[in-house]
């Protein structure tokens, strides 16, 4: 059995013939610079409105200017290091490129005894910069975009992740609960721009101290390759009906950044916890979605659109229909995130006892108690601020 189908059997994935590697192009938010299905001056000023005073604040709660405020506020550092290079270099760091923000460490790798020793050190440097999940898979250029997207040009550009780093680094960072709970609202965008925040800065911190050890080290957050699968195969998580990871630490609540070297680490096993299993019994996110872009059905290699994923059996998302419905409340909108079963506070035991069940028969009974017990409407923006 080849490297591939052994990695592919553990995480589930079902890989076909069809499959090509995706090109960044064809992402939705790329296609909004230069595709007429989705580029629009609503869709301009959504981008610009991350930017005061461009925002738009209104009556509705949790879109009025405090709310905008702070969401723009959380996304600040990001975008700081995001256009370091934009304009000079046709760089988006972060989005569109790998971080390039680095210093040159020792000429010589650090000798450790092994890839335990060296996987125990990396674990604990990277609980001190602050990363809130860490997994390790071996590099999978199926997950790698086949090409990079030019802002400048509207084309596509070479990928400039070498492919001789063996091993991808995945780093999960959380996104607030109380945030999350707001959804939809500017407010809760604060919970997605501080996720990214706090990703480029774990993400920037540990490439560099893999490079200050002497090994290579590219850091890479929403750019040159899919996070998702690279989570899976890291053992961080499975994939819900929402297109999301979920996780054991999180549900489906967090930001994903990963970073590519040599250093020599060992490789972590997939995870499964029941994931599949409860989704393929759950509809809470298909039926919450405002404009019904997440499937109801069984996983399927159906593609809606050129942003789409083909050749893999998988809950697909209508990635036009998200982003429009973004465009249109002149915010993200993670109401998935919100309503989904997994989306609890698992420091609480009685709430690692339902995971631990939700993976078992009794998967059922467990959406049920979801559906009576946790009160999964939309919390005011206003109860937010006063708590």
């Amino acid at each position: 059995m080849s490297n591939k189908k052994l990695i592919d059997k553990k995480t589930g994935f079902d890989v076909n013939e069809d499959f090509y590697r995706f090109e960044q192009r064809y992402d939705v938010f790329c296609r909004s610079d230069w595709d007429p299905e989705v580029k629009s001056k609503k869709a301009s000023e959504f981008f610009a409105g991350y930017h005061m005073p461009n925002a738009r604040g209104r009556k509705a709660d949790g879109f009025g200017r405090k709310d905008y405020a702070l969401r723009n506020a959380a996304w600040h550092v990001s975008n700081v290091i995001r256009d370091l290079r934009r304009e000079t270099d046709d760089r988006k760091e972060g989005f569109l490129d790998t971080f390039t923000a680095h210093e040159d460490g020792w000429p010589e790798p650090y000798p450790f005894e092994s890839a335990d020793a060296a996987s125990q050190n990396l674990k604990r440097a990277a609980d001190v910069i602050g990363a809130g999940l860490m997994g390790v898979c071996e590099y999978d250029e199926r997950w790698v975009y086949s090409a990079r997207y030019s802002e400048k040009t509207q084309q596509s550009k070479p990928i400039d992740i070498p492919d001789d780093l063996p091993r991808v680094i995945v780093i999960g960072e959380p996104m607030d609960f109380g945030l999350t709970a707001t959804v939809p609202s500017a407010l809760s965008g604060s919970a997605t721009g501080m996720g990214y925040t706090h990703d480029t800065f774990v993400l920037l911190t540990l490439a560099q101290y893999i490079r200050n050890l002497g090994y290579r080290a590219v850091a890479s957050m929403n750019d040159s390759a899919l996070a998702i699968p690279l989570a899976v195969q890291a053992g961080l998580g499975e994939v819900g009906r929402h297109s999301l990871l979920i996780t054991e630490e999180y549900g489906p609540r967090l930001r994903l950044g990963k970073i590519f070297t040599d250093m020599p680490l060992t490789i972590n096993d997939p995870k499964r916890f029941g994931v599949k299993e409860f989704c393929d019994i759950c509809q809470r996110c298909s039926s919450a979605c405002p404009p019904k872009a997440i499937p109801s059905g069984e996983p399927s290699r159906e593609a809606y659109s050129v942003s789409n994923l083909k050749g893999v059996l998988r809950w697909t998302t209508w990635a036009e229909k998200c982003f429009k419905f973004w465009v249109g409340q002149n915010s993200d909108c993670s109401i998935c995130i919100r309503v989904c079963p997994y989306n609890r506070d698992f420091t609480k035991w009685y709430n690692r006892v339902w995971r631990r069940l939700a993976g078992t028969r009794l998967r059922r009974l467990m959406l049920r108690l979801d559906y009576w017990l946790i009160n999964r409407e939309r919390h005011s923006s206003s109860r937010w601020w006063s708590t």
